[in-house]
């Protein structure tokens, strides 16, 4: 699928001015000058810094700075005092200049956010669903929130985030654990023609992790490490990040966590297999065994450690919400036992990952952002 910046004639979205014009945005320097003047931050950042911090030559850094000014994306900041010379013109992003718009479907709710373009949220909605009332309940009660929260304002597109498994690429969804009937459904298509606006699909575990990723605040940045975000709400999945980008597989396949088989001929699960640690982790939590279902998940985690050999394990989601406590301190223990038996010391970290109840939204908005900063391709 192409990236957002590729979708011929897009300004802005429906229901604002003359928004970002997006096919001036496809320039990798002019990304990089982007995702510096937005790391810098009100302070703001000058030419010569820009050129000495991308390579680029300070004609070429003037003729991005002078095209990001025109379309608003960038102003000036005031003046920095030099070593030597007249002081140094610093410019800044104006972070309201374009937003991205972060739908979180979950099986009995759904969360929108609108971001600005450093990603912070400035306006959300929620409202129940259920994924059970059929495709087109589902698309226009989705569709009517999006609508409610970007009257007035441009944007660049939506990000979608749900169970998965699905097509991340041509933004099909498969069979949705529990949700058979949305095998094949082109989410990405009829949504994008039902909101005039271009639109990303990915599963809400990697659209958290993307979130994580850039944000950095976990600890978990994009610079090269590795980490597994855990997601434990109505269903069970895992986000992988490795190298500090989101591992998704060929087929999108990556991070289907829950659906491992840890007890042969257990309790039926809904992805149709028995004993998946989902099923095991969901009944445990439903009978109040809390401990029990932090356990299950942490020999999930410790399988996870095997296989990847993965920095950091953090966990989220609405269950692990209400008990952070129990899950961080139970699949901690699992990790250092497994440490313990290996001889390798300390188990992996594991911590509750920033975001909240709107993480997945705010990641889903990502996939629209990250790309117009060369952080990632959504």
């Amino acid at each position: 699928m192409p990236g957002v910046a590729d979708v011929p004639g897009v300004r802005g979205g429906r229901g604002g001015e003359a928004g970002v014009n997006l096919l001036n945005l496809r320039s990798h320097n002019a990304a990089l000058v982007l995702d510096l003047l937005r790391t810098a931050g009100p302070a703001g950042i000058s030419r010569l810094e820009l050129a000495e911090r991308t390579g680029l030559t300070p004609q070429a850094v003037s003729k991005i700075t002078a095209r990001l000014r025109a379309e608003g994306l960038a102003v000036e900041a005031g003046r920095r005092a030099s070593t030597g010379g007249k002081p140094r013109t610093v410019l800044r992003l104006v972070p309201e200049a374009g937003h991205a718009v972060g739908l979180h479907l979950d099986r009995d709710e759904l969360t929108v956010v609108l971001c600005d373009l450093t990603g912070a949220v400035v306006a959300e909605r929620r409202a129940s669903l259920g994924l059970g009332t059929g495709a087109d309940a589902v698309v226009e009660g989705a569709a009517g929130e999006v609508e409610a929260l970007i009257a007035g304002v441009s944007v660049l597109g939506v990000g979608v985030a749900l169970p998965g498994p699905l097509d991340h690429v041509r933004g099909v969804l498969h069979r949705v654990t529990g949700f058979p009937e949305w095998d094949g459904f082109p989410l990405r298509d009829v949504l994008m023609g039902r909101l005039g606006l271009p639109v990303v699909v990915d599963k809400d575990t990697n659209a958290a992790a993307l979130g994580i990723a850039l944000g950095g605040g976990d600890g978990a940045g994009s610079g090269g490490g590795s980490f597994a975000y855990l997601h434990l709400g109505t269903g069970l999945g895992a986000g992988l990040v490795i190298g500090g980008g989101v591992h998704r597989g060929a087929r999108t396949g990556a991070g289907e966590f829950g659906h491992q088989v840890i007890q042969l001929g257990g309790p039926v699960c809904g992805c149709g297999d028995r004993g998946c640690i989902e099923v095991l982790c969901l009944e445990a939590v439903g009978r109040g065994d809390v401990d029990e279902a932090a356990r299950v998940m942490g020999v999930g985690a410790a399988n996870l450690v095997g296989l990847l050999d993965i920095d950091l394990v953090l966990l989220g989601g609405r269950t692990v919400a209400g008990h952070p406590e129990a899950f961080v301190g139970g699949v901690r223990a699992v990790l250092g036992e497994r440490a313990r038996r290996e001889g390798v010391g300390a188990g992996v970290p594991v911590r509750v990952a920033s975001g909240g109840a709107r993480g997945v939204a705010e990641g889903a908005a990502q996939l629209l952002l990250a790309p117009l900063f060369g952080r990632g391709e959504g």
